[in-house]
């Protein structure tokens, strides 16, 4: 039996990478933050399937045990200050959580002495700016805290897999949503805000940027990317996306026609406290190596994925 370790298990990619995982046979383990309450809405169905551990990036012995306590195969690092827009407001918790972290978990394997692969989640944030297309060859150009530090942990797994021959891969894993994505996040925003307004409990959303173009994917297809990079032969690096970019205003509208509305622009209002310093305006991805060397391809569509969030938001709200 295989073991994995999660970092972040308590976020949306880490409960459904724990569920794939478990599905393929895995002994999984997931490290928590000791935390006066514990967070665990998206993983409540993985307690007494999942051995928790509690550690936290920004300690390296605590990693170090974690490490001894689970003896992995394969050591996949979600955790992360991920939300953008708060990145600026905690910079240096960003940069130390994100960016150190990754490092700490790098150099608790190296310390480790036993051969560990190790998933890095990189992100398409670290383009950043950018007009075109991007796959692994493209230029970097981070242009929020978060970007930053996630580029910080992509080049410093890269550089002890050259350095300490580690079997390290980053995914380059463009936006991908899914009904466990947290609320402070716009997609899910979005859709929890259409379901409250079908159901007569809000009269509108308030959003920053709605012309903002990503390359939305669904989550549970991600994830399966992710254990493929683990499973070759020569550890390397790959973009994760649909080769599609939609606005946030295209994400309103498939949302609103969900509930049968099809004018969303009278239920949304423009907040300037949601704009970011510095925005990114297009991202898309370019998935040609992943589908080539992986085999993998996104199953689910951009209207299948909202559509399973508004569904997902309405029946919890309505506690049905």
């Amino acid at each position: 039996m295989k073991k994995a370790l999660i970092t972040g298990i308590t976020g949306m990619d880490g409960s459904h990478l724990a569920d794939f995982l478990l599905e393929k046979g895995y002994k999984v383990y997931g490290i928590e933050r000791r935390t006066s309450t514990k967070n665990r809405t998206n993983i409540k169905h993985l307690e007494g399937k999942v051995t928790f551990l509690m550690g936290d990036l920004s300690d390296q012995n605590s990693l170090l045990r974690c490490l001894k306590e689970a003896d992995p195969d394969e050591v996949y690092n979600l955790a992360a200050q991920s939300f953008v827009g708060e990145s600026w407001n905690t910079p240096e918790q960003s940069a130390d959580i994100t960016g150190a972290g990754a490092l700490r978990m790098l150099e608790a394997i190296r310390v480790y002495e036993k051969k560990v692969k190790f998933y890095q989640a990189s992100t398409s944030e670290m383009f950043g700016k950018m007009e075109h297309l991007a796959n692994e060859n493209t230029k970097f150009h981070p242009r929020s805290p978060y970007g930053v530090a996630k580029l910080y942990a992509h080049w410093i797994t890269i550089n002890y897999r050259e350095s300490y021959d580690m079997f390290n891969v980053c995914g380059l894993l463009f936006n991908h949503e899914g009904e466990r994505r947290g609320k402070e996040f716009v997609s899910r925003k979005i859709t929890d805000g259409v379901a409250r307004i079908h159901l007569g409990l809000s009269d509108s959303i308030s959003l920053g940027n709605l012309d903002s173009k990503r390359d939305w994917g669904y989550a549970p297809d991600y994830v399966e990317a992710m254990w493929l990079m683990l499973q070759q032969d020569k550890p390397n690096d790959y973009v994760i996306a649909t080769g599609k970019d939609h606005t946030i205003g295209e994400f309103l509208s498939s949302a609103f026609n969900v509930i049968g509305i099809d004018d969303w622009k009278k239920y949304v209002k423009q907040d300037s406290r949601f704009m970011r310093p510095a925005e990114v305006y297009y991202l898309r991805g370019d998935s040609t190596k992943a589908k080539k060397e992986l085999g993998w391809t996104p199953t689910t569509t951009f209207d299948e994925m909202i559509t399973k969030m508004v569904k997902n938001d309405i029946k919890l709200l309505s506690g049905s």
